[in-house]
This record gives C-alpha cells, sequence and structure tokens, in this order.
C-alpha cells in the first residue's frame, strides 16, 4: 500500500511484470503519466464504448497529449454480443489507417467485454503491441483486467478464442463507478463475493458487513474491497499464469454461469448474474459429493440475495442443455468438465470425476430452491 488512498500490487509472471494500481482519481492523475512513461514518445490508441468517450477516453487522450503523447481514438459497441472477431476486425482497421507500429500502446477504458476484445487485438496486432487495461466496472476490477486473459466468444461458446497477452499496467480507480449503472455494479459484487468464497474467509465475512453500503457506493467499503481482490488475483496470477493450477480455482461458479449465458444467446443475463446462479450450481454439486458443507450454500445464497443477485436457475432453459454447453468449456480436460468446488469459506477444490447424473440432480434442486 502507497498511502491511504492508493494500493499497488505487483503480478510477476515468466514473461512480464506489470503493477496494478487502485486509487481513487487515478483515471485524471496517474493515468496519463504511467501511460505516457510506458510509452516513451510512442503513439497510444484508446479504445472505448460510445458512451464513455465524452466522461472518461476524451479527457485521458487530452491529458496524455499534455504530455506529449501522440493520441488516436477508437470506438467499439458495447455489450457482450459484440465480443466478436467482426469487432476485433474493427480495430485492426482503425489501427492500420493510423499506421501503428510495434511501440504504440494500446489503451482499453471499460469494462470486462471491453478488455477482453481489445487486449486479443492488441495481442495479434503486428504479432503482439503492449496493452493498459483501465477498468472502469467492479467486475473488470477486481477481475478481468488482471492476469492477460484476452478472448471474443464464438456460437459455440464463451471466450472460445483468446490469447493470454499481459498487459503493461493495470489502472482501476473507484470513482469511475459513481456513474456505472446499478446493475452492472450489483453484477460485479457476484465477483467479489466469489474472492471471498474461494480465498479469504475474512474477506467474505466484510463483504457480507459491507454489502448495503457497497450497493450504495460507499467509497469506504468499495476501495478496500477492490483492493483486496486485486491482491488475490495478483497473487494467483503470479503463480500460474496460464491456469495449470492453482488459477482455476477462479473459475469459481464459472462452468455453468458460462453456460447460462451461452444458452440465453448473452441477452438476458450480465456475466455477474450468471456467475452467481453457477456459484449455487458449483455449492450444491459439492453439497451432493460430500465436499461442500449445507452451510456454505446457504452462506452463498444469503449474500448473492443481500446483493441482489440470481441464484435460482431460470426455468426456460434445460439442465441438458446447460451441460451441453457446459461441454464446449475451454478448461475441459480431455472432454471431462473440472469443477471448482468449496470446501469451506475461502477454501476450495478442483474435481474432474463429476458424474453428469449427479450434476443433473443438482440442477433440477437449484430450480426448486
Amino acid at each position: 500500500m502507497i498511502n491511504s488512498t492508493v494500493y499497488t500490487y505487483q503480478v510477476d509472471t515468466p514473461g512480464r511484470s506489470y503493477p496494478v494500481h487502485v486509487g481513487a482519481g487515478l483515471l485524471t492523475t496517474l493515468a496519463p503519466t504511467l501511460i505516457a512513461e510506458l510509452g516513451r514518445g510512442s503513439r497510444v490508441a484508446v479504445v472505448t464504448h460510445p458512451g464513455l468517450v465524452a466522461k472518461y477516453a476524451a479527457p485521458l487522450c487530452e491529458a496524455l497529449k499534455l504530455e506529449g503523447a501522440d493520441c488516436i481514438l477508437s470506438t467499439i459497441p458495447a455489450g457482450e454480443r459484440t465480443k466478436t472477431l467482426a469487432t476485433v476486425a474493427k480495430l485492426y482497421d482503425d489501427w492500420a489507417r493510423h499506421h501503428l507500429d510495434r511501440r504504440t500502446i494500446i489503451v482499453a477504458v471499460g469494462g470486462g467485454v471491453l478488455g477482453d476484445i481489445t487486449g486479443f487485438a492488441a495481442a495479434t496486432y503486428l504479432r503482439g503491441v503492449a496493452v493498459v487495461q483501465v477498468p472502469t466496472t467492479l467486475l473488470a476490477q477486481v477481475d478481468a483486467s488482471i492476469g492477460g486473459k484476452t478472448g471474443v466468444d464464438l456460437r459455440a461458446g464463451k471466450n472460445l478464442v483468446g490469447s493470454f497477452h499481459q498487459p503493461k499496467a493495470v489502472i482501476a480507480d473507484p470513482e469511475a463507478l459513481a456513474t456505472l449503472p446499478f446493475r452492472e455494479l450489483r453484477s460485479g459484487l457476484a465477483e467479489v463475493i466469489k474472492y471471498g468464497i474461494i480465498f479469504d474467509n475474512l474477506l467474505f465475512a466484510s463483504i457480507k458487513d459491507s454489502l448495503p453500503a457497497m450497493l450504495r457506493r460507499d467509497a469506504a467499503c468499495l476501495l478496500p474491497a477492490i483492493a483486496r481482490c486485486c491482491e488475490i488475483k495478483a497473487q494467483i496470477v503470479s503463480e500460474d499464469e496460464t491456469e495449470q493450477g492453482v488459477r482455476a480455482i477462479l473459475n469459481f461458479g464459472h462452468t455453468i454461469g458460462h453456460a447460462v449465458e451461452t444458452a440465453t444467446h448473452y441477452r438476458i443475463y450480465k456475466h455477474g448474474e450468471a456467475v452467481a446462479i453457477g456459484m449455487v450450481s458449483a455449492c450444491l454439486i459439492g453439497e451432493e459429493l460430500g465436499i461442500t458443507p449445507a452451510s456454505v450454500t446457504s452462506e452463498t445464497m444469503a449474500a448473492l440475495q443481500l446483493a441482489g443477485l440470481p441464484y435460482r436457475l431460470p426455468n426456460e432453459i434445460s439442465s441438458e442443455e446447460l451441460l451441453a454447453h457446459a461441454a464446449h468449456d475451454k478448461k475441459a480436460r480431455n472432454g471431462r468438465l473440472r469443477w471448482v468446488l468449496a470446501q469451506s469459506i475461502g477454501t476450495t477444490c478442483v474435481q474432474s470425476d463429476v458424474d453428469n447424473a449427479i450434476v443433473l440432480k443438482c440442477l433440477q434442486k437449484q430450480r426448486d430452491l
């Protein structure tokens, strides 16, 4: 921790080490200076959504110009349904038209979807250019912006095309959450709750106590929670960059969560909402296997309900359809799904020998909660 309002954590991977900065006001203070220093006179290409241009991206570009950087601005549409190779191709065309070279710094200003798309475009344009992640949603600040996972969706499933491309830096400013739509804020809380369940029981207890204040956007509660989640993510990624071991625990709730998103064509559920449903699925499967205590399931559901997040499976999607979509999960090995299951609040394990009949039984049980 640097001081009372700014935290910095280091991600150390074999290919790159980089800082994660978390603090109020960093978009207008640290971000322009740090990005300009990283570029050292090179061009900077900022990517954002049209709705974020006036509030965040345009002021950042103006500040970068004052720092001596030549800055261009590209926009892409918002929403998971735009997370496609066609959107990536639009960025390639923009960057080629402006003659960007390998010394360019790409800056992603937006949520997790934009960060994934922009990161993947940066990873593949000219065989790789540097990217800085400037997340403006809670979900992106605590999770998606850290760790170098980039990618796009295919019709068959979520994030099936992608690359590990670690950023040069992550700059998370909780003040950006002041204008975040309430549903997006609530969706991000699912990932915050997840970190407590998989890694830190004290964080989970603190989150449960603070959820009403977080929903009011109380900075005194949001900032330390965001910082702790970033610290955990930085530690896990440093230990396991490409998800060969411990990093798998970050997927708690994501197997069914991603299946719910795919089955509903990304039209009904936000990512965090789908993950909330998936976390309850994982708890019920863990209960059936004798791994997850019933108290963990009830505590998880209580936290999700307090945050206003869904926890039942939607009746319009059959359990068989969800399982079929889950079978395309990129984390499956030798055709077998890997389930992250909670052993307690704060500890998890990974199981890859769960019979489909057990999964289907638990999914039905989740509909009847």
